[in-house]
């Protein structure tokens, strides 16, 4: 019997977060201030801004249903400085936080 081949591209992994749960790929931060003075790695701050890869089902409220999430996959947003975790996929480096973390969706 012959063994599936599992794809090792890890631009190919779909992510399905649980729950109320969103990833999220953080925005490039800034390398050049208003000024014109570059900025080092060190003195870069984490982007609060990214955009949506994923999202989960919803939360799960107490009659047994969904609530629906209010962004979808492609929204850009705003989000808490400190918020979710930080995890890598291959080179790609993604955030996954719950709903209730985005701040807001920029348009």
């Amino acid at each position: 019997m012959a063994k599936k081949k599992e794809s090792s591209d890890p631009s190919k992994i779909k992510l399905q977060p649980l729950g109320d749960r969103v990833v999220v790929e953080r925005e490039e931060s800034e390398t050049v201030t208003a000024g014109g003075i570059v900025l080092p790695d060190s003195a870069k701050d984490k982007p609060t801004r990214g955009k949506v890869v994923s999202i989960g089902d919803g939360r799960l409220l107490d009659n047994g249903q969904r609530s629906q999430l209010q962004v979808k996959p492609g929204d850009r947003v705003l989000f808490s400085s400190y918020a979710g975790d930080t995890f890598k996929v291959g080179t790609r480096e993604l955030l996954l936080l719950r709903e209730e973390d985005i701040l807001a969706v920029i348009e």
